[in-house]
C-alpha cells in the first residue's frame, strides 16, 4: 500500500475551490448569525456558553478516542482553569488535562501554532499517563506508528505514518503552512478549508504516540475559531462523533491521496452541523435568561435550584427526564413537597410533563421561551 506522504508531490494537497465556495460562504453567515445572537446573552452568560461549549468538546473529543470522561469533573476543571469559582472537588488527571487544553485553546486561539504550543496540549492530555516512552515531545520510536484493528494474528493496517525520524521535518512543515494560510499570514486561505487540511495533513504524521485525534480536532477548531472576529467555538468534536464510522472511513481514504476534494467536501458539512450545533447553545443558554426573567420571584430556593440543574445539564438535559426522586436528592425535599412544587412548575409552564405515576418525568418547557 502507498500512503499519500510517499507521494512525490507530498504534502501538496489539492482541490477545487469553487466545490467549496458555497460551504464556505454559509460557514461565514453562520458565524455571523452565532456571532450575533451570543452577543444578546449576559456576561455571564457568554462566560457560561464558553465554558458549556468546552465541556461538550472536551466529552465528545475524548469519547471519539473511546474515553468516557465526567462531565461535572471536566466542567469544574475548565471553570478553575478559567479562574471561576467552583467547589473543590478530585479529578482524575484526564479530565483536568484535556479541560486545560481546552482552555489552553481559547487563550491563545489567535497565537500561531508552533511545536512548543503542541507539545504543550500533549503534556496536558497525557498527564498522569505511564504507558507512553514521551511526553510532551513527538514520538522517536523505530516501530512502525500503525493504526490497526482487527485480532493481533491477523491485524487490519488502516493507515502507516511517516517514520519516527522524519517527524520533526514534517511538522515544520505543516506549522509553517498552517501560521502562513492563516487569517493575518502570507498567504490566507479559506476556512473551512484550512481547518480540513489541518486535520488531515495533521493525522497523516502523526507526529505523537497517542492523543494525535484530539489535537488535530483541536488544531481544526483553531483555524475555525481564526477565521472568526469573535473565538466562539464550534461543536467540530460532537458532530464528529455523531458521524464517527464514516469519519474514520474518510481520513482512510483521503490518507491514499493528495487531492482533497472528497474530504473536504464531507468536513464541510460537518463544519456546517457543528455550527448549528453551537446555534442551539446559544438558543438554550436565551431561552433560560428569558424563562428566569419571566419567573423572577416566583420561585421557591428549591425550584430555582432543580431549574439551574436542569440547564447545567446542557441542550440534551437529564438523560431520560426529570424524575420525583431526582428532585428528592437536588433538594433533600420530602414526597409531598416535591410533588407540590413538580406541580407548580408545570403549572407555570416551567417544565412539561410526561408519563404516569412512576414513569413521571419532567423535562424543561424551552417553547415557553422561545
Amino acid at each position: 500500500m502507498v500512503w499519500n506522504w510517499q507521494l512525490e508531490k507530498w504534502p501538496d494537497f489539492t482541490c477545487n475551490r469553487r466545490d467549496l465556495a458555497a460551504r464556505e460562504a454559509k460557514f461565514l453567515e453562520q458565524a455571523g448569525i452565532l456571532i450575533g445572537a451570543s452577543s444578546h446573552l449576559s456576561e455571564n452568560d457568554q462566560v457560561d456558553l464558553s465554558v458549556s461549549i468546552m465541556v461538550v468538546e472536551a466529552l465528545d473529543t475524548s469519547s471519539i478516542e473511546g474515553e468516557i470522561l465526567d462531565r461535572i469533573s471536566v466542567q469544574s476543571s475548565i471553570q478553575r482553569a478559567l479562574g471561576l469559582k467552583t467547589p473543590q472537588r478530585k479529578h482524575r488527571p484526564a479530565e483536568s488535562g484535556i479541560a486545560e487544553m481546552m482552555v489552553d485553546l481559547l487563550k491563545t486561539s489567535k497565537e500561531p501554532v508552533s511545536h512548543e504550543m503542541l507539545y504543550r496540549w500533549h503534556a496536558m492530555m497525557m498527564n498522569g499517563r505511564r504507558d507512553l516512552d514521551r511526553i510532551g515531545a513527538y514520538r522517536t520510536h523505530d516501530d512502525p506508528m500503525q493504526i490497526i484493528s482487527g485480532a493481533s494474528y491477523a491485524p487490519k493496517v488502516h493507515y502507516e505514518a511517516p517514520p519516527s525520524e522524519s517527524v520533526l521535518k514534517e511538522m515544520a512543515a505543516f506549522i509553517k503552512w498552517f501560521n502562513k494560510t492563516a487569517p493575518t499570514g502570507k498567504k490566507p486561505a479559506p476556512s473551512v478549508e484550512r481547518a480540513g487540511i489541518a486535520h488531515l495533513w495533521f493525522e497523516c504524521i502523526h507526529p505523537f504516540e497517542d492523543g494525535n485525534g484530539r489535537i488535530g480536532r483541536a488544531l481544526s477548531e483553531k483555524a475555525l475559531v481564526q477565521g472568526r472576529q469573535k473565538p466562539v467555538f464550534t461543536s467540530l468534536a460532537g458532530e464528529l462523533l455523531h458521524h464517527r464510522k464514516k469519519y474514520y472511513q474518510q481520513l482512510e481514504l483521503a490518507s491514499k491521496t493528495l487531492d482533497a476534494g472528497k474530504w473536504l467536501g464531507w468536513f464541510a458539512d460537518i463544519v456546517l452541523g457543528a455550527q448549528a450545533r453551537s446555534q442551539k447553545q446559544v438558543e438554550f443558554l436565551l431561552a433560560k435568561t428569558k424563562l428566569f426573567d419571566g419567573l423572577r420571584d416566583q420561585l421557591n430556593e428549591r425550584q430555582e435550584k432543580v431549574l439551574l440543574r436542569m440547564f447545567a445539564e446542557g441542550v440534551e438535559g437529564f438523560k431520560g427526564g426529570l424524575s420525583a426522586r431526582n428532585y428528592m436528592t437536588i433538594t433533600g425535599a420530602t414526597t409531598a413537597t416535591t410533588t407540590r412544587d413538580l406541580v407548580d412548575l408545570v403549572k407555570k409552564d416551567a417544565l412539561l410533563r410526561e408519563g404516569e405515576r412512576k414513569s413521571t418525568r419532567y423535562y424543561l418547557n424551552l417553547e415557553r421561551v422561545a
